[in-house]
């Protein structure tokens, strides 16, 4: 069971709040709720939920303005937020990702796939918790003190500019690294000739650990599924 997890809904359709709700907690979750984002970030602040589902066309304040104002509270600025809303605009989810959110579902979501995307962004929190030298997703496991990465019982040896952007893709699978910050990362000072450099060595790692693992979010940068 899910018990132990608390979960926070924001959408100011009752309805939606139901039938997600009750989804939810057929898994297992604690779930709470608010109709708009002001009382989103109260319940927020007293319950320290673990994940926030946020409606993004919400009166008064939207979903962009309350998860730019969850990132500025310190106590709770690294919860989860996974935006929650029917419209699919490029220009949208880079706004959304822009102010911190970790990920998007687009509305109407049948309620097994809701579920297992709300799994998804939950295991971040078991990753980012761990401190293991070793950690697995599905087949593929790395190794941080070999530097080496295994796939099933391949044995995969990348360079180390390669398993630096694997291992930081990897810290939060799911969540969206922005070019910049992967720059940052990775390279840090050293001169680097651009953006075509990632896209390089995002192509030479879906050659080597799987094309399905590593996608590329339009405008903003990439992110490691599993």
């Amino acid at each position: 069971m899910n018990s132990n997890y608390k979960i926070l809904l924001v959408d100011d359709e009752p309805d939606i709040v139901e039938f997600l709700s009750y989804n939810l907690k057929k898994e297992g979750y604690t779930v709470l709720a608010a109709n708009n984002g002001k009382d989103a970030i109260d319940i927020a602040k007293k319950e320290h939920p673990h994940l926030i589902i946020l409606d993004v066309m919400m009166p008064d304040m939207d979903g962009i303005e309350t998860c730019r104002q969850i990132r500025e509270v310190k106590e709770i600025k690294d919860v989860l937020i996974a935006f929650l809303t029917a419209r699919s605009e490029d220009y949208t989810q880079i706004a959304g990702f822009e102010v911190g959110a970790d990920d998007y579902i687009t509305k109407p979501i049948k309620p097994r796939v809701f579920i297992s995307r709300v799994k998804a962004l939950l295991r971040r929190l078991q990753s980012s918790v761990s401190s293991d030298t070793s950690v697995a997703f599905g087949d593929i496991r790395i190794d941080k003190e070999k530097h080496m990465i295994y796939k099933g019982k391949e044995e995969i040896n990348l360079p180390k500019k390669e398993f630096r952007l694997f291992s930081l893709l990897s810290s939060k699978p799911g969540k969206v690294f922005t070019r910049e910050y992967i720059l940052e990362q990775v390279w840090g000072d050293e001169v680097v000739v651009g953006d075509r450099t990632i896209d390089v060595h995002i192509r030479k790692l879906r050659e080597k650990i799987g094309e399905d693992h590593f996608k590329t979010v339009k405008g903003v940068g990439y992110k490691f599924d599993f």
